[in-house]
């Protein structure tokens, strides 16, 4: 045992030492000489992402993040110069559309009539009489005249508060283009509130949602059944529909639109990320099988959904493109999203 301790087990620490450094000495000095590589030159290796135009169906459903307002109060405007003869309604109460309001007397003085004889006769003065009516069914409030006051033609003398919604939202600049053709209605759907409805009254205005508000003077030219394309003040795209009156809703609750806007089937579909432009005329990048540069290639477009877009002419089944726009930054893709041709 002396003699293992004093020589085998030293003599076996030597061994492994001198093994380590032989091994060092080779990583050092020539573990790189079969390295021939030039580690300034690039490494990697670029390729193109191609696809193919085939055939399946895209659905161009526009949704619309928007809220329920109530509708805005419509003025009641005098309709005659003259003074109030008679208050028919309250303040406060419910009115039909059409219901009368208030009357308005106009007295206007007639020449007088001389006899042969030199006798001057004064005839009455010719009245006329207008009845006020409600512009729209609610709430009478903001009677703003009394019995006997005069008023002028266009005087706002009242208002008129509807009990109705209509759920708003604005349209983005993509979205308009996306809108070829505007339907009657759309669907309505309410975090936590009722299973999807349809919602009648659709309405586009360039500004705030015709006949939707928070309940302000909806102004002179206020007309709930006027032009529904009419533009509206303030700018931008509003999109608006009316709330039905069997759905119970609230005002200012969230609500999505969506717009059923087109659906094609059977049709060309190339990704949005390979046309350049998304509506009526865009380009793609032909692939030429002899491995030429990819070249520019007009072509017509139809409906997309934001992800397909429907090609109309300039394209072939199965002719194959860049399956991202030259110089246009790739999209990210975000967990479980996928991008495919179509089908």
């Amino acid at each position: 045992m002396g003699v293992t301790r004093k020589w085998v087990f030293p003599i076996l620490r030597l061994v492994i030492f001198a093994a380590i450094a032989a091994s060092l000495v080779k990583l050092a000095f020539f573990g790189a000489v079969n390295d021939t590589t030039d580690p300034t030159m690039p490494t990697g290796a670029v390729t193109e992402s191609h696809v193919d135009a085939t055939l399946g169906t895209v659905v161009n459903d526009i949704v619309v993040a928007g809220t329920i307002e109530a509708d805005a109060t419509v003025p009641v405007r005098a309709t005659l110069a003259g003074a109030v003869s008679e208050l028919l309604v309250a303040q406060g109460s419910a009115v039909d559309a059409g219901a009368p309001i208030l009357r308005i007397r106009s007295e206007t003085p007639v020449d007088p009539v001389i006899a042969a004889d030199g006798t001057v006769t004064q005839p009455k003065p010719k009245v006329r009489v207008e009845t006020v009516t409600a512009p729209i069914t609610g709430v009478l409030g903001g009677l703003a005249v009394l019995k006997d006051q005069l008023v002028s033609v266009g005087d706002t003398v009242g208002s008129v508060s509807p009990s109705t919604f209509s759920a708003t939202g604005t349209l983005s600049a993509e979205q308009q283009f996306r809108l070829v053709s505007q339907p009657e209605d759309a669907t309505v759907t309410i975090s936590g509130g009722p299973a999807p409805f349809t919602c009648p009254g659709l309405r586009v205005s360039t500004g705030p949602a015709s006949g939707a508000g928070t309940g302000g003077d909806a102004g002179a030219g206020a007309d709930p059944g006027g032009d529904p394309l009419a533009p509206a003040p303030g700018g931008g795209t509003a999109v608006s529909c009316s709330i039905p009156a069997e759905v119970r809703v609230f005002n200012g609750l969230a609500a999505e639109i969506t717009i059923a806007a087109g659906t094609a089937e059977n049709v060309l579909l190339l990704p949005t990320t390979a046309v350049e432009g998304l509506s009526d005329n865009g380009n793609v990048w032909l692939v030429s099988d002899d491995g030429a540069e990819p070249t520019k290639h007009p072509v017509r477009i139809g409906l997309n959904d934001g992800v397909m877009v429907q090609i109309v002419d300039g394209l072939a089944e199965g002719e194959t493109v860049l399956e991202f726009v030259p110089g246009a930054p790739a999209p990210v893709e975000e967990p479980g999203m996928m991008f495919g041709s179509g089908g």
